[in-house]
């Protein structure tokens, strides 16, 4: 792959400097089926098992025959935990013995990574500053640096995501509070997160952390 130049900006927004970056970050190919299916497959993995019901042998009660086999004039019953009794077992309820887990492999899945980043670069909503770290972790200092990059009016709207590097612990500190900003780190960077967010900042450290993370090649 051939290396393609970036603007590096600072937080004041203004040009600093120009990195190189392999072209598999930001010039693959748009391949919308493949992005769909990266995002079913991560959706379905981090699905979370709560509806569960119980079974006749798990619900409680029915120690004892309601009432005796014959005589009575009413229906024969052994246990009131049976499915057809209010308060008895559920047959065909959801259990979390289900499983949701899908499976991609990871050259579809970072190649639907690149697919993504790619399309924002190219609808300019991707940007590289040279430095996160907030003075004193507040958040007030983090939204200043946010209202450099924004007009007053495409801020409140604007959802962001910022990847920092993997030892810059002031962005995740004075960034989590902020509505519709989420801070992540290189190795946790995935297609939900990506699409998601309309922006994406990228500090210049956790550049370099997705390249080596990722094994991309120059």
């Amino acid at each position: 792959m051939n290396d393609m130049k970036i603007n590096v900006y600072n937080q004041q927004n203004k040009k600093v400097e120009t990195t190189d970056l392999p072209d598999q970050m930001f010039k693959t190919d748009w391949n919308a089926d493949l992005v769909h299916q990266s995002l079913m497959v991560y959706l379905a993995n981090n699905r979370r098992h709560l509806a569960h019901t119980k079974t006749r042998g798990e619900v409680s009660g029915g120690g004892k025959k309601p009432w005796r086999q014959k005589g009575t004039g009413r229906a024969r019953h052994g246990s009131i935990r049976s499915p057809i009794w209010r308060g008895g077992g559920i047959t065909f309820g959801p259990r979390t013995e289900k499983k949701f887990s899908r499976k991609i492999n990871k050259k579809m899945k970072n190649l639907a990574l690149w697919s993504v980043l790619s399309k924002k670069w190219q609808d300019q909503e991707i940007q590289i500053i040279d430095n996160l770290e907030i003075n004193d972790q507040k958040t007030k200092n983090f939204t200043a640096i946010i209202d450099n990059f924004f007009k007053s009016n495409d801020r409140k709207k604007a959802s962001i995501l910022f990847v920092s590097g993997k030892s810059n612990k002031s962005a995740y500190l004075a960034g989590r509070n902020i509505p519709k900003v989420t801070i992540s780190n290189p190795e946790s960077l995935n297609i939900y997160n990506l699409l998601l967010h309309k922006y994406v900042f990228f500090e210049k450290s956790a550049v370099q952390e997705i390249i080596e993370h990722f094994k991309i090649k120059s």
